[in-house]
């Protein structure tokens, strides 16, 4: 995925700000989607749709605010910038507490909403580049014998071939024939990359 291939949400209720943010956005030739209200993109989006979410604060019906905590209830939302014509301080540490990538205050600079908005979309990129390795992960770790489950735990954990072998009961070289076989189903080319593996998957269940 590039990021061609994905897609700047902005919700607004007032078209003038639609339109103005959609002609800078598409300057730099991004894909553009607008809404005039919260409903309106709910009934539209997706998770599976990736980009990024330019928000007001204030609109008629379901706030911004409002809005994140209803997508945080879906699920990991996409990166969402806000936009304000008030310096609400309140406004702005209940946003940020609730996930929101960035909080700017109208009028903003043209360039460095343009920057930030092509950091939420690099962040959406790597979100799903990580969560699609950990799935694959998660279905080469499915496809293991309960015993080759077994030497990988131990392996990774820093065991000895032989201190596996002496706590399963089992020979060295069926050890061996284990572990070979594990790394080939896992596709790993070597113990380092096994061992990164095991430690991503580890690192994002906690």
């Amino acid at each position: 995925m590039s990021l061609c291939e994905q897609t700047v949400f902005i919700v607004d209720d007032e078209i003038s700000v639609r339109d103005s943010l959609r002609w800078l956005l598409e300057s730099i030739r991004l894909r553009i989607e607008t809404f005039d209200s919260a409903e309106s993109f709910l009934s539209n989006y997706t998770p599976d749709r990736a980009g990024c979410l330019v928000l007001d604060v204030r609109m008629p019906g379901i706030s911004g605010p409002e809005l994140l905590d209803m997508m945080n209830h879906i699920g990991e939302p996409i990166p969402i910038i806000f936009l304000s014509a008030h310096g609400d301080v309140p406004l702005t540490v209940r946003a940020m507490k609730g996930g929101a990538f960035d909080f700017l205050q109208k009028p903003y600079n043209n360039q460095e909403f343009l920057n930030r908005v092509r950091q939420a979309l690099a962040l959406d990129l790597s979100r799903r580049n990580q969560r699609k390795g950990l799935d694959e992960y998660s279905a080469r770790l499915a496809a293991l014998t309960l015993r080759e489950r077994q030497v990988l735990d131990r392996v990774v954990d820093g065991q000895s071939n032989k201190l596996v072998a002496r706590e399963l009961g089992i020979s060295y070289k069926t050890v061996e024939v284990h572990r070979s076989r594990l790394m080939h189903k896992m596709g790993a080319a070597s113990f380092n990359e096994l061992l990164r593996q095991a430690l991503t998957h580890s690192k994002s269940r906690t």
